[in-house]
């Protein structure tokens, strides 16, 4: 079965996971490693607001007495990296080796405390600020900490972070819109465009009653899952939402990467997420997205917690959350304004205690965008959508009795991406390519064609052709094989090394133009074939000289503005790689064991 998934990853059967091709698997596969992503949540200042006791309690009214607990976790951006290289978008699940899972409402109940229940988080989309912000804060920012219908999180903390004791009614609320502004745009909603926070939510705070009657805790998930989404296509390099929320969920449900506690876990507090608070001990310094893709692409059942909150005593819990838990095996649309996304609890059925059974094909919906004029109310141009939210109580799943999931394995491994890491390396699958190729050359040169007609004569002769031909281009191509240290250390050597050589190749071009080539960090494979006309034949079994390698000659310093315009993204270094001197594909074979130790 390894030897099949080695050269074939999946899926077999693409009619779930449609979009394959744009997936950062694909890219993976091909060698183009992208690094760590870039995880974007800005809890960090959060402990700095100094509230009032009317502030927690408007806080406690508005549905957030929880969140403002919760405090600012490491996060292990390898470990997310590697969850989000297994998130499919098109069933907003990860499609690990054990089956599909995901981050369900009622993981974000437990985790988080928020509600799951209640009416949708949309509203009436701007373009500006100033009118928002004087309405609901008492003031407008400055333009330089605005964008668009976005406000800078510094700005509401340098204004807003001290309540004064002497304040009135109205500035007390004020600062306290200021303050949840800031909560949801630091976690739950935080963005990819740095410190900021759409102003939408505002008005959402007006009445802090009814704010509290909002499922804050469905519109996390619906965000999350976009940012999973979004972060999951090759072309990605960041991404936002709660990842706490992420991270905290993996720690319950994966022995992956899960640190060790420094308090009795007996003793829960709630929400949940607080039991990982504070610094971890355990290794975690060299385990870079290689580790933590490697360890879930040989996940074992053993591995998994399915129900990692059933021990736990529901005394802890408080009442309207406990009240809300069914409906996190509701199979609805989940709304964060215009992010919809749906919620398919059927599809891990585990989760809940129950057998899983083959899930019913996902609907396929729009992923709209929000708005681009001010004042436009989305709820008009999401009434199916909304429709669903109304209806969640009438699809909880319910569990099947006397159910072999065995079937659900056959089906689900046909469906899937089983791996993502390569288990033979691409420098040596192009090593037993070549062994083959000279295997294929030495039978079609040593073959006696005595008695064979003209037609058998025409055939041997073409694969030796084929076969000498193809042997002679690629010793004519360098094989350029993209590796991609996660270790920030290296990073920063490489990186000093990156600015020499870019002035050294610089001076290298100007003195010298013959001399000069290229060793770009761009991750894409850059070579030139041996023309047919003028390369030489290459003998059966004969190792090629690194006279006869070249690399393409690419323009760097347009590879230099594409690596400044992002000067935190991980770059790739390239190595080139001779053809093997081994004789037959068996003895390439041979030193290609694979093995992996999570």
């Amino acid at each position: 079965m390894m030897d099949y998934y080695a050269t074939n990853p999946g899926p077999v059967d693409d009619s779930i996971l449609y979009d394959q091709d744009k997936h950062v698997s694909a890219a993976v596969w091909e060698g183009q490693e992208r690094g760590a992503l870039r995880c974007h949540e800005h809890t960090s200042k959060l402990d700095r607001w100094l509230l009032t006791e009317k502030q927690i309690e408007l806080v406690k009214r508005a549905g957030f007495g929880y969140l403002r607990l919760i405090p600012a976790i490491s996060l292990d951006n390898p470990l997310i990296s590697a969850l989000v290289e297994r998130w499919r978008k098109e069933t907003n699940t990860f499609h690990m080796t054990v089956g599909e899972m995901t981050v369900t409402l009622e993981d974000v109940a437990y985790l988080l405390g928020l509600r799951i229940d209640g009416e949708p988080v949309i509203g009436v989309t701007y373009t500006a600020c100033d009118s928002v912000c004087v309405k609901y804060l008492g003031k407008a920012p400055h333009s330089g900490y605005t964008s668009g219908g976005m406000v800078k999180l510094s700005w509401l903390k340098e204004t807003f972070s001290e309540c004064p004791e002497n304040a009135s009614v109205e500035d007390v609320e004020c600062h306290t819109r200021a303050y949840l502004l800031y909560l949801i745009g630091s976690t739950i909603f935080s963005t990819t465009t740095g410190n900021k926070v759409p102003v939408m939510y505002l008005p959402l705070f007006e009445n802090f009653d009814e704010a509290g009657k909002y499922a804050w805790g469905a519109a996390a998930l619906s965000f999350l899952y976009r940012a999973l989404g979004n972060a999951s296509l090759r072309s990605q390099s960041t991404i936002s939402g709660c990842l706490t929320l992420l991270q905290c969920w993996s720690y319950y449900h994966l022995n992956v990467g899960r640190p060790k506690l420094h308090h009795d876990p007996i003793h829960e507090c709630f929400p949940f997420v607080l039991r990982w608070k504070g610094k971890h001990s355990g290794p975690t310094s060299n385990r870079d997205v290689v580790f933590y893709r490697k360890a879930l692409d040989s996940l074992k059942p053993t591995d998994v917690d399915w129900c990692p909150y059933a021990n736990i005593s529901h005394t802890v819990i408080p009442e309207n959350i406990l009240n809300q838990l069914i409906l996190g095996r509701s199979k609805t649309m989940l709304i964060c304004f215009d992010k919809a996304e749906r919620h398919l609890p059927d599809r891990c059925l585990r989760q809940f205690g129950m057998h899983q059974t083959v899930p019913e094909e996902v609907q396929r919906w729009e992923r709209k965008t929000r708005g681009v004029d001010g004042g436009v109310d989305l709820s008009g141009k999401m009434e199916s959508e909304l429709s669903e939210w109304a209806n969640r109580r009438f699809h909880i799943v319910e569990a099947e009795e006397d159910i072999d999931e065995g079937e659900y394995m056959n089906w689900y491994l046909k469906i899937t991406r089983k791996l993502v890491g390569r288990p033979i390396p691409i420098s040596s699958e192009f090593q037993r390519m070549n062994a083959a190729l000279r295997d294929i050359a030495h039978v079609a040169d040593t073959l006696a064609t005595h008695g064979m007609d003209d037609q058998q004569i025409q055939s041997v002769t073409r694969i030796r052709y084929i076969a000498h031909e193809c042997l002679r281009d690629h010793a004519g191509s360098a094989t350029l094989v993209v590796a991609n240290s996660q270790d920030e250390v290296d990073k920063k050597i490489r990186g000093k090394e990156r600015v020499r050589r870019r002035a050294t190749s610089k001076r290298r071009k100007k003195d010298d133009p013959e001399e000069y080539y290229v060793h770009t960090q761009a991750p894409h494979l850059y070579s030139s074939a041996v023309n047919a006309d003028q390369a030489p034949l290459y003998h059966v079994g004969s190792v090629v000289d690194h006279e006869h390698l070249c690399i393409e000659e690419v323009d760097e310093d347009q590879l230099s503005r594409g690596s400044e315009e992002n000067p935190c993204e991980p770059h790739a270094t390239v190595d080139v790689v001779q053809q093997s001197a081994l004789g037959t594909s068996e003895d390439v074979t041979c030193q290609n064991d694979y093995s992996v130790t999570a």
